[in-house]
């Protein structure tokens, strides 16, 4: 049997709010959510700015006592998979639970909750850390309490693979469809490290925009006076769904996630490999899973982290990828208004990817204000572009470790 995966509901924490809807307009409108640090003192800091989930309540998903026994990433997880189910008209209670499983990953885990216990245990010694340190700190957590949260008992588990966790593990869930293992999964990433240990590692690695004075305008990626990327937290989960069960039910469906490519550059722990090829060949996977030439392609939801190094890597895998089509192909980066969400970045994009496909419009990249000539691609500066006719999306991330991905969306 032939089987396809179609998107059917999408699930954002963001710093751009929370939900489908109100998410997809804001970044349509080109709204910032980046501002200064507020979950800890941030005064002695390098960078002292942050995309904070600030619109984010617990209660509004869990109650008390189960908000209180997840770490914050956990609980951007379980919020986004609610919000993703509801989007896609599933009642899980209806779903056959063998049939219905969960992929979320994290590139740190519950960060939070490991920082936390090693001031008790420095402060306080070993008899005062916290009896569920350990359930609240593991990657797996977030897919095992949203598991729970709907008694969804197919495949269930987690990855990490830095900031392109998010992708790959859209693409581990639509493996488990494809190959029957399950009939509908919720696949995302969750990230909650804007934590003192958290921003001083990335600073001293020398990753962080220090845009102090004007952080709405920190996040600049292909431009040329960028220097670093805006760390920030959420979590992005989606509905996947065999096809042919989705078209039965009559489902919305965003777009079909038609191919997707991994590869490593094998290079360097945290720089991207210069030539661009690795990552080029991740590109050309994904069309080559779609069964799409180059010229299918209608825009490119850039990695585009605003740093020296990935910007121009980036711009070179594209043009290795697609040739001379790289000229005509809008190539936007969302986390100029977003911010990095880490391992929950390539989640959010994907399904940017699948909304552009769905409704023809294509997301802006802010603060551009002179664009780095390394940088050569069409990266649709500053306002929102109509794309009528769009039929093929592809969604980047590029990690560190070389981790490489790109998931293609494609109209269904």
């Amino acid at each position: 049997m032939t089987r396809n995966v179609a998107v059917t509901g999408i699930g954002w924490v963001t710093p751009l709010g929370c939900g489908a809807e109100p998410v997809w307009k804001a970044l349509l409108a080109g709204r910032n959510g980046i501002g200064p640090i507020t979950r800890f003192d941030a005064a002695p800091y390098a960078t002292r700015f942050a995309g904070e989930a600030r619109d984010f309540r617990p209660v509004d998903w869990m109650d008390v006592r189960t908000a209180r026994h997840l770490d914050r990433f956990v609980q951007f997880a379980v919020a986004a998979g609610a919000m993703a189910l509801k989007d896609s008209g599933l009642e899980a209670d209806k779903l056959d639970p063998y049939r219905a499983g969960v992929l979320v990953g994290s590139g740190s885990g519950g960060i939070e909750t490991i920082e936390e216990g090693q001031t008790r245990l420095i402060n306080r010694g070993p008899d005062r850390v916290p009896p569920l340190s350990i359930p609240k700190m593991m990657i797996n957590a977030a897919s095992a309490a949203l598991a729970e949260a709907h008694g969804l008992k197919g495949p269930s588990f987690a990855v990490t693979a830095a900031c392109s966790t998010g992708a790959v593990a859209v693409a581990q869930a639509a493996s488990c469809i494809l190959t029957g293992q399950a009939e509908v999964m919720l696949a995302g990433g969750s990230e909650a490290s804007i934590t003192p240990l958290s921003m001083a590692a990335f600073s001293a690695c020398g990753a962080l925009s220090k845009r102090n004075d004007d952080p709405v305008h920190a996040s600049r990626p292909f431009d040329l006076r960028r220097d670093g990327f805006v760390m920030s937290e959420g979590g992005a989960v989606l509905v996947l769904e065999e096809m042919a069960r989705a078209r039965a039910r009559g489902a919305r469906i965003y777009a079909e996630l038609s191919g997707w490519g991994l590869t490593s550059d094998s290079h360097h722990i945290t720089a991207p490999e210069p030539t661009g090829e690795p990552a080029a060949r991740a590109i050309s996977g994904a069309l080559a899973m779609s069964g799409e030439p180059v010229d299918a392609v209608g825009y490119i939801n850039a990695h585009g982290t605003g740093t020296p190094l990935n910007d121009p890597a980036e711009t070179r895998a594209i043009r290795l990828a697609l040739g001379a089509a790289a000229d005509r192909v809008p190539v936007s980066s969302t986390k100029s208004m977003l911010g990095h969400m880490l391992g929950a970045a390539g989640a959010a994009e994907a399904a940017i990817a699948a909304l552009a496909v769905h409704t023809g419009r294509i997301p802006p990249t802010m603060n551009i204000e002179e664009q780095d000539p390394a940088c050569d691609l069409d990266c649709v500066p500053g306002s929102a572009r109509e794309a009528k006719g769009l039929r093929l999306a592809l969604s980047n991330s590029f990690a560190f470790g070389g981790h490489n991905a790109c998931l293609a969306m494609r109209r269904a």
